[in-house]
C-alpha cells in the first residue's frame, strides 16, 4: 500500500524537526526560526507554541506528558517547562560542553537517551566552525533523574561519529541508533545496541548499511516494534524516503517522500495511524497508514 503525503506547512528556508504528538495537535521545530509550532487538525493550521527556542532540534514528551528537547544553540538538553521557562538539565560532559544536542528517546524510568553530534551550521553561523568542539567524539549519553532534582550524565557509546536519530525497541531492551556522518570516511548505518543490566550499551549489531547515500536522520516505532525512519535524498540513490524496518533490519516498505531530505517522523491522530513528517526546507506532510504508532506518551488507553 503507498502512502500519500498531503502538504500541511510549507517550507520556510529552513530545518523543520522534531515531530510530537501531543494528544491532539502536533509539536514539531522550526530549528532556524528558533521556533515551535503546533499543528491543529481540527481547524487545520499551525501556530507559534513556543518563541526564542534557541535552535531546538528533537523533542519528545515522557509518559507524564512533559516535553523535552534538544537544544542545538544552547549545546544543552532542556525540560519545556509549563509556566513557558526553560530548565537546562544538561550541558556538559567531564567539565567541557556538549556540541549540538539532536534527538532523545526517553525510557520508562524517566532517563533521557540523546544524540550529540556536530552537524555544521545546525545552530546557526557560529556552529559551521567545528573548531568550537569541546569534546574530542560524538556520542550517546544517558541522563539519570536524581532525588534533588538534578541530572547525571553517563556516556553510553564510544564507536559513533555524528550520532542522529535515536529509539527504544518494544520492550526497552534495545537502542536503535542512526549513525549518519556525512564525511566518506564516515559511516551510514541503522545500529542495534543491547541495554545491559547496568544500563551501559553492548556491542552493536548493524541492521542496515545505507553506504555512500544519506542515512538515517529521525525514527519512529510502530506497535509491531518496527521502525519507520526517514532516510535518503534526492541527489541520488534510493532518493528522499521513509523505510520500515523490522526489528531486525529487513526493509518491509518504503514510500518516497516529495522533499528533498525527509528529516523526521512521529505518529499522531486519535488512532495513530498518521504518519507526519518534517523535512530539510521546512515542510510538514501527514499521510494515513495501515500502521499504529507507539508512543510513550499519551499512554495507550
Amino acid at each position: 500500500m503507498s502512502w500519500n503525503f498531503e502538504l500541511l506547512v510549507e517550507p520556510y528556508g529552513g530545518v523543520s524537526e522534531g515531530p510530537a504528538w501531543d494528544g491532539t495537535g502536533l509539536l514539531f521545530t522550526q530549528i532556524h526560526a528558533c521556533r515551535i509550532l503546533r499543528w491543529d487538525p481540527a481547524a487545520r493550521r499551525a501556530e507559534v507554541w513556543r518563541e526564542n527556542t534557541n535552535y531546538t532540534n528533537g523533542l519528545m514528551f515522557d509518559r507524564d506528558g512533559t516535553l523535552y528537547g534538544c537544544q542545538g544553540g544552547g549545546r544543552a538538553v532542556v525540560r519545556f517547562e509549563a509556566d513557558g521557562g526553560v530548565t537546562v538539565l544538561a550541558d556538559r560532559y567531564q567539565g567541557k560542553r556538549l556540541n549540538l544536542p539532536n534527538d532523545l528517546a526517553i525510557d520508562l524510568e524517566g532517563r533521557i537517551w540523546f544524540t550529540d553530534p556536530w552537524y555544521e551550521g545546525a545552530a546557526g553561523p557560529w556552529s559551521r566552525d567545528r573548531s568550537l568542539m569541546e569534546l574530542d567524539h560524538e556520542s550517546v549519553y544517558r541522563l539519570d533523574p536524581q532525588p534533588d532534582g538534578s541530572w547525571t550524565i553517563h556516556r553510553v557509546t564510544f564507536d559513533t561519529t555524528r550520532p542522529n536519530g535515536i529509539l527504544f525497541s518494544l520492550d526497552y531492551k534495545t537502542l536503535f541508533v542512526a549513525q549518519s556522518g556525512r564525511l566518506p570516511e564516515e559511516k551510514r548505518q541503522l545500529r542495534a545496541y543491547p541495554v545491559r543490566e547496568d544500563s551501559t550499551l553492548g556491542e552493536p549489531e548493524i541492521l542496515h548499511d545505507f553506504g555512500a547515500w544519506r542515512g538515517i536522520d529521525g525514527m519512529c516505532l510502530d506497535t509491531e516494534g518496527n521502525i519507520i525512519a526517514t532516510a535518503g535524498t534526492d541527489e541520488g540513490g534510493p532518493g528522499p524516503m521513509i523505510y520500515v524496518f523490522a526489528p531486525d533490519g529487513r526493509i518491509l516498505e518504503q514510500h518516497p517522500v516529495p522533499c528533498s531530505k525527509p528529516t523526521n517522523c512521529t505518529f499522531g491522530d486519535a488512532d495513530l495511524r498518521t504518519l507526519y513528517v518534517t523535512s530539510i526546507e521546512g515542510h510538514l506532510f501527514r499521510a494515513r497508514t495501515e500502521r499504529q504508532g507507539r508512543l510513550l506518551y499519551p499512554p495507550p488507553v
